[in-house]
């Protein structure tokens, strides 16, 4: 089966994600910058959650330019990683609407935490296929930067009930470590191509 599909279908759920996401970004009442102070906490919640839906994307992206045959499986796997992306919202903006409290803030955690569980089972599902050699031969058999980010959403999650705002910045610099796409894949690319 080839991955054209796969691509387009992904390509618009996160699409669509990113348009709700903006959508729970209400207009404020007044004229002055003023009027925009109460709302700095739901801006905050929307751009860590722009970054977070780019990098999936991209990195979604970069693996897929690099597969040549996908299955059945993969179809399922890349489901599971677009249902737990497609929460993101929701946790944007029950974190920002309160404030960032505890809670909507461990559990916007839980949900990055499932999405990149997702993202390695989508990941261990392409390169287990024996067609797919050049992204086996890309990312190897371990993927550290991938493990980390997983252990430190724990510890974010863990943070976040203690004081919510550790927990944030947990989140923080997982999604600055991914700003730069997987670079495993991008140099296998370039060379091949």
């Amino acid at each position: 089966m080839g991955k054209t599909r796969l691509e387009a279908f992904s390509d618009g759920v996160i699409a669509i994600i990113i348009t709700i996401m903006v959508l729970e970004l209400k207009v404020p009442h007044g004229a002055d910058l003023n009027a925009l102070a109460p709302l700095w906490p739901v801006f905050l919640s929307y751009l860590l959650s722009f970054v977070y839906i780019g990098i999936y994307w991209n990195n979604h992206h970069h693996m897929l330019h690099a597969v040549t045959n996908v299955t059945g499986g993969m179809l399922w796997a890349n489901l599971h990683l677009l249902f737990w992306l497609s929460l993101v919202p929701f946790v944007t903006g029950w974190m920002g609407e309160n404030h960032f409290s505890s809670i909507p803030v461990a559990v916007y955690g839980v949900v990055l935490f499932m999405a990149g569980l997702a993202y390695t089972v989508l990941m261990r599902c392409l390169t287990q296929d024996k067609h797919n050699t050049q992204l086996r031969n890309a990312v190897g058999t371990v993927d550290t930067k991938g493990l980390l980010s997983m252990a430190l959403y724990l510890v974010g999650i863990a943070l976040s009930v203690v004081h919510a705002w550790l927990g944030f910045a947990v989140y923080v610099s997982v999604a600055v470590m991914w700003l730069v796409p997987d670079r495993r894949i991008e140099k296998r690319i370039t060379a091949v191509d």
